[in-house]
């Protein structure tokens, strides 16, 4: 098997399996190059020689039941071509790392170079991994609010996300994006609701204003037709967000490789201005975030699931996700990824804690 991707979107009983059966998905250097294509994309935090953005080719597309054995069979891990750079750092050391870059990141908040910037880590669990399709299948059960994606390539090893965040999403002409900032852990009572009763901090607030702000003026790039809802209060996991949505219309499908340039990354996942922290998280970000970050899902996709158009074929489907609560599966273990906004009122250990609770949606998989 060349590369595969398995996607569930939210609430759904049923997954896609996307499998490219021979050669290596197409590498791209820019999301402008997506212009015109269809397949499942991947992208990384960073495009790069080493990390391009890659599209698979949907040689097969078909649909499951959950409930339904896969009838893709034992699938064997994909190795990354090069490992990252640590992949077996101490949590003490892990800590330390994390204490240097908070300090450098916010002294820039405090000074006024940045509004906000988004601080990233990863951590090892050592542990010999369960079967990829069993780890799948568990999130979409664990997990019914989110996007659930596998993807395997050799370019970029396998990876598996449990993300609610929304890039680029169609409901036939009508395109949806949003703005997901701010978090809190549900804890006691609260993890019977969604989150209803959650107060939410001036922090949190602005970080998602933030980010709204953005989305708009990127909108306004492509179209005049678009329309906002929220915040309001959404639940992933054990966890709740700030959440807007925008939903617009676009003159045709042909520049989604354009749109998705101006909008990746968001400032959930970089911080404001863009440009700037952009660069200061490359060069200073103790954790390489790879793949982390990016966006996954499927690119005008023709699926069967979708209604069916006057022609009788069904409509292309394209649901990408910002790729977080994610992590790179190895033949040895696991990396998990996870991230959070900081302003020039944060503080250095809720922040840590904040991904300690976002990690805790992967790691459920692996310690159970």
């Amino acid at each position: 098997m060349s590369a595969f991707a398995l996607y569930r979107l939210p609430y759904e009983d049923h997954f896609t399996i996307v499998e490219q059966t021979d050669g290596e998905p197409v590498s791209l250097s820019s999301c402008a190059e997506l212009n015109g294509q269809s397949g499942f994309v991947v992208a990384p935090f960073h495009l790069t020689e080493k990390e391009p953005l890659l599209l698979i080719r949907a040689d097969r597309v078909e649909t499951v039941e959950m409930g339904t054995k896969s009838p893709m069979g034992p699938i064997s891990l994909i190795s990354p071509i090069e490992p990252i750079s640590s992949p077996k750092s101490s949590p003490q050391a892990l800590r330390a790392a994390y204490h240097i870059d908070f300090a450098n990141y916010h002294a820039h908040l405090l000074s006024g170079d940045f509004k906000k910037i988004v601080l990233a880590r990863s951590a090892t669990i050592e542990a010999t991994p369960r079967n990829v399709i069993d780890l799948f299948r568990d999130a979409c059960q664990r997990y019914p609010r989110m996007f659930i994606g596998l993807v395997s390539v050799p370019k970029c090893g396998t990876w598996l996300a449990a993300t609610p965040e929304i890039l680029l999403s169609n409901n036939g002409s009508q395109w949806q994006t949003m703005a997901l900032a701010g978090t809190m852990k549900l804890e006691g009572d609260d993890l019977n609701g969604e989150g209803e009763n959650v107060m939410w901090s001036t922090k949190n607030i602005q970080e998602q204003r933030y980010v709204a702000t953005y989305i708009t003026e990127c909108l306004e790039q492509f179209t005049t037709d678009f329309n906002e809802y929220g915040p309001y209060t959404t639940r992933a996991g054990n966890l709740v967000h700030l959440r807007s949505d925008f939903t617009f219309s676009l003159p045709d499908d042909e520049h989604l490789g354009d749109v998705l340039r101006t909008l990746h990354p968001t400032p959930a996942v970089c911080g404001l201005p863009k440009r700037q922290t952009f660069d200061f998280i490359l060069h200073n970000e103790h954790s390489p975030r790879r793949y982390y970050s990016g966006f996954m899902g499927p690119l005008l996709l023709q699926t069967s699931t979708q209604l069916p158009n006057p022609s009788g074929r069904g409509l292309p489907s394209t649901h990408l996700y910002v790729s977080l609560r994610c992590m790179e599966i190895f033949s040895d273990g696991y990396q998990l990824y996870a991230g959070g906004g900081l302003l020039n009122d944060s503080a250095e250990e809720q922040e840590w804690q904040e991904t300690e609770a976002k990690m805790e949606t992967m790691r459920n998989l692996i310690i159970h």
